[in-house]
């Protein structure tokens, strides 16, 4: 046993007043003078010792109920397990307000819920004790240390937030705000459902910060949640039909049957049907979306399902450019035959520029860039085609038949690809079509015996090495390289090994195979503006240059807020930082006038949310044994603030105190009124 104020022990001194008055107590009897006395001695010797039994007992009533209400004003306490510590502290209570905590617990959302134990923890500190009342959200009035009354205020005001917080990162932030308070006694309490995958403690090894893990729990959901999407394609085509993927996942232990979604595009609603999901398994459907203008395009994917509602709707935002630009560099003359190739495809616009007199600033406007003829390639010129394929760009390389091997294999080695040898003048025919790649993927019906392939009259045998990873396209007959293509950075490089000459090359005439070649590479950019984003974790976004002028600067708009992100210029692009500006899913429009919209992003909510398993109280006590760990189990009609009292002072004991001293002060009055002596 303890006591919060030893010093009252002092008190217990006052035990001898009523000791002394019962010793220094001697009642007068008055003689009576009777001739027979022996009945009347009996009587005396039997009065005298009831009231002599009296007095005593009434000393002893006296004593305790003295020595009780000592007790109360002492507050004695039994200590438990965890440590008892006195003095000022500092608390943070973390409420979890996710999207998760709209489950319910007999009909009361697991917020409501969170946030009275919120208070009940608060309650049961001091006055002098200072507080943190921390959320999802992070907001800056969370970060200081806060009077009991206005931490209570604060907790009014809590509301459910899109953002997602892993357990660590609330306890790193939470210890940040402890410390900068006076208080050594840092106390963290986490108020939340403990999703398994956001609760991450295994490697959490600070010993300074108390944990206390309050675990509520729902009642078990089902819950169906549309994961990702994305085009088949990276690039969207006017007039033309895309095939849009789209994953649903079912998150419960049971299959969900009959599950519907429906499309929404250009304002009108479609649906893509009907179909089930296995337990803890996904499917993968697909969305024929008609592409009938240029422009940016909204769209949206839904399901059916219930009660879990904020990972059903899945937002997409993609651009349908005017026209594919494409560069032509060349040596001597520009190539007549990708001039007849690109003229036939009106999507497509070729430009070509001389190798003598390039305009390096222009690169960025253009989707593929096709190097022929070019006798070396100078170490400034080689910079600049690194730089664009490190921002997403795509070349294809047919080098020159005297090509100087020395500057080309030391561009080659830069990027990594395969390397040039000495050009070899032997006659080979390409023998296999990588029809699984994307330049080749569903471009034939017939990819058999019909399919006439290239021939080369001379070609440069490629040094093979297998750090530079290399997806054959266009094989001959030995397995060798014809055709490849490598992922460098965000871009792609395509390396031809015979020129694009007619003399050695007839490929340029093969028009079933060369046009769609050329087709398909300049959709494959590497990098491609994402078509949905989500809230809290995408927090930078890289965009092009626009500016007209250093003092124009980006806005962001979009549901109802407009804001200007933090902007860093990197010359041909801008990163915006976000800083958690966006707190609902829908779409923003990027602009630096009112009229103009340069960007468009969809934003959809974390889907971290949307699995529903959590660890139950005594899963977490296994997990996270370690001292400073505790977990309090409180059911839902358990008294908080009596439970995280005891926790911090054990069984207080004050209360018994004084229930004692007012039996034994009534015990008094009982035996003074009704013991006659």
């Amino acid at each position: 046993m303890q006591f919060v104020f030893p010093t009252f022990l002092i008190a217990l001194a006052a035990i001898a007043i009523p000791i002394i008055i019962h010793l220094f107590y001697f009642r007068r009897f008055k003689k009576v003078y009777f001739t027979n006395v022996r009945f009347l001695k009996e009587v005396k010797e039997e009065t005298s010792a009831r009231s002599r039994l009296k007095n005593l007992l009434v000393l002893l009533m006296r004593i305790l109920a003295l020595a009780f209400i000592v007790f109360a004003f002492v507050q004695p306490f039994l200590r438990k397990d965890t440590k008892v510590n006195l003095g000022e502290k500092s608390i943070s209570v973390f409420i979890d307000n996710s999207f998760s905590m709209k489950a319910v617990n007999e009909e009361i959302p697991l917020l409501t819920l969170a946030k009275d134990r919120a208070r009940a923890i608060i309650e049961a500190y001091g006055n002098s004790d200072r507080f943190q009342v921390l959320t999802n959200d992070f907001e800056g009035r969370h970060q200081r240390l806060l009077s009991q009354d206005d931490a209570l205020s604060l907790i009014d005001e809590i509301e459910e937030s899109p953002a997602v917080r892993s357990i660590s990162t609330v306890l790193n932030r939470q210890k940040q705000t402890l410390e900068s308070g006076k208080s050594d006694q840092l106390v963290s309490y986490l108020i939340s459902d403990f999703q398994r995958n956001i609760t991450d403690l295994e490697n959490w090894e600070d010993t300074s910060l108390s944990v206390n893990m309050v675990p509520l729990q729902s009642v078990k959901e089902q819950n169906l949640s549309i994961d990702t999407a994305w085009f088949e394609s990276p690039v969207q085509m006017f007039n033309q039909n895309s095939r849009l993927f789209v994953r649903i996942r079912n998150w419960a232990d049971e299959p969900a049957e009959n599950i519907r979604l429906s499309f929404t595009h250009e304002g009108q609603t479609k649906p893509v049907g009907t179909f089930s999901v296995p337990a803890k398994g996904s499917v993968l459907d697909t969305v024929n979306v008609s592409v009938l203008r240029t422009g940016w395009h909204n769209a949206e994917l839904k399901l059916t399902d219930f009660p879990v509602q904020f990972d059903d709707t899945y937002l997409l935002a993609f651009e349908v450019a005017e026209k594919i630009s494409v560069l032509e560099i060349y040596e001597d003359q520009p190539n007549t035959f990708l001039k007849g190739a690109f003229d036939g495809m009106g999507y497509f616009e070729l430009s070509s520029q001389p190798a003598r007199s390039l305009d390096y600033s222009s690169f960025p406007a253009y989707q593929l860039i096709i190097l022929h003829g070019l006798p070396s390639i100078s170490s400034g010129f080689a910079f600049e085609l690194e730089q664009y394929l490190e921002n997403g760009g795509n070349i294809l390389l047919f080098p020159d038949r005297n090509a100087n091997l020395e500057s080309y294999n030391s561009f080659l080695k830069a990027l990594p690809a395969n390397e040039l040898q000495a050009f070899s003048e032997t006659v080979r025919t390409g023998a296999n079509l990588n029809t699984q790649a994307f330049v080749f993927r569903e471009v034939f019906e017939n990819a058999g015996a019909n399919l006439k392939l290239p021939v080369t009259q001379g070609n440069f045998p490629l040094t093979r090495f297998g750090s530079r990873a290399e997806e054959v396209l266009l094989s001959y007959r030995d397995g060798s390289s014809f055709l490849g293509q490598y992922r460098i950075d965000q871009g792609h490089f395509f390396l031809c090994s015979a020129p694009l000459n007619q003399t050695y090359n007839n490929l340029i005439r093969s028009g079933e195979i060369f046009v769609p070649m050329l087709y398909r590479m300049a959709l494959s950019s590497g990098k491609t503006r994402p078509i949905a984003y989500t809230i809290g974790s995408d927090e930078v976004i890289e965009v092009g240059n626009t500016l007209k002028d250093s003092e124009s600067v980006f806005k962001i708009a979009g549901g109802g807020n407009e804001f200007i992100p933090e902007q860093r210029n990197l010359g041909p692009k801008i990163i915006l930082s976000l800083h958690n500006q966006i707190e609902r899913a829908g779409f923003y429009d990027l602009r630096h006038t009112e009229e103009e919209t340069l960007e468009r992003f969809a934003f959809n909510y974390d889907r971290r949310e949307s699995d529903l398993a959590c660890f139950t109280a005594s899963e977490l006590e296994n997990r996270f044994p370690e001292a400073n760990f505790s977990v309090i189990n409180a059911g839902l009609r358990a008294d908080m603030k009596t439970l995280v009292g005891e926790r911090n002072q054990g069984k207080s004991l004050w209360k018994w105190c004084i229930i004692l001293a007012l039996l034994f002060l009534a015990l008094e009055s009982v035996l003074l009124r009704f013991w006659k002596v």
